[in-house]
């Protein structure tokens, strides 16, 4: 029998960042300023350890590596990286490359396309989404003269709150704001804008204007989203976004809901609630802040209780 693959996750310190996370999902975090809890990661900059069966102890991208029959990806790397973000103050303004330009500026690294689901909004939280420039030139001219209100595209937020962030977006998440991100594994992020804050040494933090600029999409395109939900038993399923990066959706579970796997293996974040993962006669008791992958081709199962999960494949 196939089980699912509970993970450990990565913290990261962040200047940005604070204490919600053991607040909200009572992780065991490294410091008070913890921006970031990466889920479900292979990435080398930071890995999730499994956490139960005959691999437990084995990082995300060894268990990859080493039994492909557990995911049937057409990637040759873990192609998704899952993280929840505490912004207790802003993050930095930023853009990401697509998979070309990282390819050829970054040693090989995937670009960055990510999408965010808003677990919590203080009230009127922002995030900066877009610009306003209408040529690249243009854009150079704003950043240089420090032209930010004008420049940057601001929009108000609320928990439940969906945003697709395509490579070449300028953005920011605001502070007051925790969100459960999905993107591309990727940890190349172009800062074009710090409000001049300094790292614990005193110095400015870095800024890549030259790549940012670069690879910035102008005129700035909304993405247009049309979500789907369909019912099945006790399970409430909304697509939020589907494509060739990722596929990702909400689950709400209120009872009890027998489900079947996909073929490729699937990850899964429980964001609220708490219940069991039913496989032939083995209990997986789940909470909120759990992190998990089900094996490709893992079969039946159901889920019970009162909970609400982020899914996502690739």
């Amino acid at each position: 029998m196939l089980e699912p693959i509970f993970l450990e996750p990565v913290f990261k310190d962040r200047i940005w960042g604070g204490s919600k996370l053991n607040q909200l999902y009572g992780y065991n975090i490294p410091t008070p300023l913890t921006g970031e809890c990466w889920g479900v990661s292979a990435h080398p900059n930071g890995q999730s350890t499994v956490k139960n069966g005959p691999y437990a102890g084995l990082s995300l991208g060894d268990l990859f590596r080493q039994h492909p029959e557990l995911f049937l990806s057409d990637s040759s790397t873990f192609p998704l990286l899952i993280k929840i973000l505490d912004a207790s103050d802003d993050l930095s303004v930023q853009v990401h490359p697509d998979d070309f330009y990282a390819n050829e500026h970054e040693n090989g690294e995937q670009g960055k396309t990510e999408c965010w689901y808003v677990l919590e909004s203080e009230p009127g939280a922002e995030i900066i989404y877009g610009h306003r420039a209408s040529s690249r030139e243009q854009l150079s001219q704003m950043i240089d003269q420090g032209e930010w209100d004008q420049l940057l595209c601001r929009v108000q937020v609320n928990a439940g709150d969906f945003f697709y962030v395509p490579s070449g977006t300028i953005h920011a998440i605001g502070k007051g704001i925790v969100v459960l991100e999905t993107q591309q594994s990727s940890d190349t992020t172009y800062r074009v804008y710090d409000y001049d804050r300094r790292d614990p040494e005193g110095n400015l933090r870095e800024l890549h204007l030259d790549k940012a600029i670069n690879v910035t999409n102008i005129p700035h395109q909304e993405s247009k989203l049309q979500y789907l939900t369909l019912s099945q038993d006790d399970a409430e399923i909304t697509t939020l976004v589907s494509n060739d990066f990722f596929h990702v959706q909400k689950w709400r579970i209120a009872g009890k809901a027998a489900l079947d796997s996909n073929p490729k293996f699937t990850i899964c974040t429980v964001i609220s609630g708490n219940g069991e993962l039913i496989v032939e006669e083995h209990i997986y008791a789940l909470q909120h802040g759990d992190h998990f992958i089900l094996p490709a081709n893992f079969g039946h199962y159901e889920l019970c209780g009162h909970l609400e999960l982020i899914v996502s494949w690739k």
